[in-house]
């Protein structure tokens, strides 16, 4: 998995993306989401959504993961005691079979070209029950446009090939939505309860 461009490290590490985060975007993430136990955020990127996690759901045990080593930097930095933050691959996760009760990936999937993977990985250590939460990019032109200019590699996610992607991990569905005119899939997938760990 590639690290960050140059202009995507400057986005995650500005304050007005952290604020932006903070009071407009992570509430709407995680809207409906029942956040508890030990919670992973993949790909968090300088932590401003993991900040934000930390301080409305105080009890949660949150561990955070980037594969960028300025982004880990930045997390820890921010996040300090807070959370655990680990320098990982999304698509080999450091984690023991279900280590966590709640995985978070916010904006971050499309830059895993191998983003399959890492839903199965999500899977593998998820609890029976667990619940993946999230959003991300559609292939969609203005996508494609944004990425081209910026040179970061990604593969972006047709939304007809997201929903077999999540079956073929193990994963269920509770709620799968496009959001943003259709340049946004938000999604609510479940680990069935009766999968072992």
């Amino acid at each position: 998995m590639p690290v960050m461009s140059a202009v995507e490290r400057t986005f995650c590490r500005n304050p007005l993306w952290g604020a932006a985060a903070a009071r407009l975007v992570l509430p709407r993430a995680v809207r409906g989401a029942r956040l508890g136990g030990d919670v992973l955020e993949i790909g968090a990127g300088a932590g401003s959504m993991a900040g934000e996690l930390a301080r409305r759901f105080g009890d949660i045990r949150l561990t955070v993961t980037d594969l960028d080593p300025v982004m880990v930097g930045s997390a820890r930095r921010r996040l300090g005691d807070r959370a655990t933050v680990t320098a990982a691959d999304a698509t080999a996760l450091p984690f023991a079979h279900g280590s966590f009760d709640v995985v978070l990936s916010f904006l971050m999937l499309h830059h895993v070209v191998r983003w399959e993977d890492a839903l199965g990985e999500v899977a593998r250590v998820l609890r029976p029950g667990g619940t993946l939460v999230g959003y991300d990019l559609l292939d969609t032109a203005p996508s494609r446009f944004v990425h081209a200019v910026d040179r970061s590699p990604v593969r972006l996610i047709r939304h007809d090939a997201f929903a077999p992607a999540l079956a073929a991990a193990g994963l269920e569905p509770t709620r799968v939505t496009r959001a943003l005119a259709g340049s946004l899939i938000r999604f609510t997938v479940t680990k069935p309860e009766g999968d072992a760990p």
